[in-house]
């Protein structure tokens, strides 16, 4: 049964897609069969795997709405290695429709039930907002990746998620935790970034990963290309990172 982890963040421009497509592709390369759900009406994480939102047959919104089934929805994205349950701007009218329907934070949870053998990993990139999308993706996880920026507003941000995860623990979803904290686009010559990476080391302890993400050009320059940073130029500082954080994730799981 596959593993399912939220990528989320409550502050927006993060790098939560970012880190979901590189994960993604990530995971791939240690042999491991990979979902992932993308939850933003923006689409961008589908864009980045390779998908073109604007032709899509079914998408993530029919699923949660009850139109079509997981397994009719998940493409294959060739370029990316991985599977993808798409999103696009449809996905905007699922706030609204959710709120009257029957078990409306549990319907992407019930929908996985039928393909999660399927995979060893299903990754959720989370909208950038604690709304019926985010608590779906909350609901249907194991635990929550945390990408975040080492700045002082990051981690002001990282305490509202931190009770978030706490109330959605204690009312809906007893299995969620979080996994860890991933410090991204990262220049080690702030000296701003050392402090708060060094305050989340003291607070978080074993909760923060060991890999680093750097501020890498070439992941920035991917997603145009449609494709994940880690196969767009395998060779570049970030994608090195994220592949190294795939491995990371793996071991992580063996212990949990």
């Amino acid at each position: 049964m596959a593993k399912t982890f939220c990528i989320a963040n409550q502050k927006g421009g993060v790098g939560k897609t970012t880190t979901a497509v590189n994960l993604a592709a990530g995971l791939v390369a240690q042999k491991q069969r990979v979902l992932l759900i993308d939850l933003d009406p923006q689409g961008n994480a589908t864009m980045g795997s390779g998908v073109d939102k604007a032709n899509l047959e079914n998408s993530v919104y029919q699923v949660l709405i009850g139109m079509a089934t997981a397994a009719q929805t998940v493409l294959y994205a060739p370029t990316a290695g991985y599977s993808v349950m798409p999103a696009n701007r449809d996905l905007a009218g699922a706030e609204v429709e959710l709120v009257d329907l029957e078990n409306r934070e549990m319907r992407l949870k019930l929908a996985l039930a039928e393909i999660e053998d399927q995979f060893d990993f299903i990754l959720i990139d989370c909208p950038p907002a604690l709304s019926l999308l985010t608590l779906n993706g909350l609901c249907a996880a194991d635990g929550v990746v945390v990408p975040m920026q080492c700045e002082y507003f990051a981690l002001e941000g990282l305490s509202d998620l931190v009770n978030t995860i706490k109330q959605v623990h204690a009312n809906l979803n007893p299995n969620l935790k979080i996994i860890g904290l991933l410090r991204v686009m990262f220049d080690a010559r702030v000296t701003l970034q050392q402090q708060v990476s060094e305050q989340l080391m003291t607070h978080f302890g074993n909760k923060v990963f060991k890999t680093i993400i750097p501020r890498n050009v070439r992941l920035a320059e991917a997603p145009s290309f449609g494709l994940p940073g880690v196969i767009f130029d395998k060779s570049a500082r970030g994608a090195q990172a994220y592949i190294e954080f795939g491995g990371e994730m793996v071991e992580r799981i063996k212990t949990m």
